[in-house]
Order: C-alpha cells, then structure tokens, then sequence
C-alpha cells in the first residue's frame, strides 16, 4: 500500500451512510440473539483517537440488555494484587450479548508501561501470557475483534487543544491526557511493540487511520460488519478503503500507513 492522503467523509454522506450502517448493526444484533453468539470488540487508540464517539455510533440503535459497553478506571489495591486480566473477566460477553471494550487490558502494553505504572516484570509478563488468554477467548466461543484508532501527532495535538476550550468537553481532559504529546514517542514504541508482539491468526489487529474522525468511523463499523455473518446482509455498503482500515503488518510502520 502506499500512502495516501484520506479524504474526510462529507456531512450528508456521512448522515446517510452512518444510517444506513446503524440498519445493518440492528441486523447483526438480531442474528447474535438468535444464534446465543459472543461478540467481544476492543478498541485501543492513542488519548483523543475516537473510541468514544465510535462506541457511541455503533450501539446508539441497539439493544441495551445486549450490549455493554466496558471502560474501566484506575484499578483498585486489591485488583492490584489479581491475576491481572481478573479484572477484565467479569466483563466478558455471555451468549447473545456483543460488548466493547473502551481500551482494555491493553492498557498494561501502553499508559501503564509509558507512564510507570507497571513494573518491567509486569510488563514482560503480559506481552508473554496476553496471547494465550485471547486464544483461550477465541477457543471458547467468544468473536474477538481487536481495532486500533491511529491518528498523526498534530491532530492529536488540536484535538486535545479543543477539549481544554470546548467546555463541554473539558471533562475529558485527565493528567494522563495532559501528558499524551509530551510521551509521544514512548507511546509509539509501546504500540508498536504491542502490535508485534500481540498480533496472531486467532486475535488479528485491525488498524484504522482516524485523523478524520467521520471517515474513520464508517470505515470501521464496515470493516466490523464485514467480518461478521448476519442474514440479509448488505455487501455493496460494506465495502471500505484499505488505505483507511487494514489488518497490521509490521511493514507499515516505516511506510506511513501507520503514523510515526
């Protein structure tokens, strides 16, 4: 693939499509429900990336009983001393149920390793056992579909410039934001380590180029729908852009497909 500039999606094409994807997710939850599936969907992505506002498009015509959304806070003393994805397990669907996690146990290979909150042992084992956990996911009957919101250092930069002006918004500044252009480097590595280390045939990444926020999202819910089996499925509206979503490859990272 070769790099390429992404055109933002149009206002009344964006309405339109994102309707008419929001038919298909209505489609999909039907075929879960009658067919008692497991649907588990990680979104990871660098602060200000767009999980929130996805998560919210997907499920805003959905079944509330059926689906979750997870966003855990800062782990307690004794979640702490838990085998670490402990914490996580509680959360994982039961049959007829899709949740989505907002970040995940993700969360040990990026803020914790970047910003110390881990040790390097704990880090290490992590990188060893995350593997065998989503194997194990994958094995029991849980679809688990892993995406990463990718967005250039300077559109994270007005992002989060927006959000210390937009007082609405300002509640979803944290230290740890504050902290997200001043660690870009680190996280960098953090992520592209974690995408080496934690992509396999069982638990693929997908990655999303997001610097448009619109464009990246219908991409994704595409993407999303494409990938999963449901009756009446409209296959001309789930067609998207390989420069905008892909499965990771390693070669990415030195060819712009990925930002720096």
């Amino acid at each position: 693939m070769n790099k390429q500039k992404v055109r933002d999606t149009q206002p009344s094409d964006y309405k339109t499509t994102l309707r008419l994807l929001q038919i298909e997710l209505v489609k999909l939850q039907r075929q879960i429900i009658r067919t008692n599936d497991k649907i588990l969907v990680i979104l990871e992505g660098r602060d200000a990336a767009g999980k929130d506002g996805t998560i919210k498009r997907i499920i805003e015509h959905l079944s509330p009983r059926e689906t979750r959304v997870v966003a855990l806070g800062k782990p307690s003393e004794r979640e702490r001393s838990m085998w670490y994805f402990q914490r996580f397990a509680p959360y994982l669907p039961a049959a007829q149920e899709m949740v989505f996690f907002n970040r995940s146990w993700y969360n040990r290979a990026g803020v914790e390793r970047v910003m110390g909150f881990c040790t390097d042992e704990e880090y290490d084992r992590f990188l060893e056992t995350v593997p065998d956990f989503e194997q194990m996911l994958v094995r029991s009957g849980i679809r688990l579909m892993k995406y990463y919101l990718d967005i250039t250092r300077e559109e994270q930069r007005q992002r989060l410039d927006g959000r210390r002006q937009d007082p609405l918004k300002q509640w979803k500044i944290s230290p740890i934001d504050e902290a997200a252009q001043e660690y870009w480097d680190g996280y960098s590595h953090a992520r592209n380590v974690m995408l080496a280390r934690t992509h396999q045939p069982l638990a693929p990444w997908t990655v999303v180029r997001y610097d448009h926020k619109k464009t990246g999202r219908i991409h994704l819910i595409k993407d999303l729908l494409f990938r999963l089996d449901y009756e009446d499925k409209d296959e001309s509206l789930l067609i998207s852009d390989p420069q905008i979503v892909f499965t990771y490859d390693e070669s990415y990272l030195t060819s712009g497909l990925i930002a720096p």
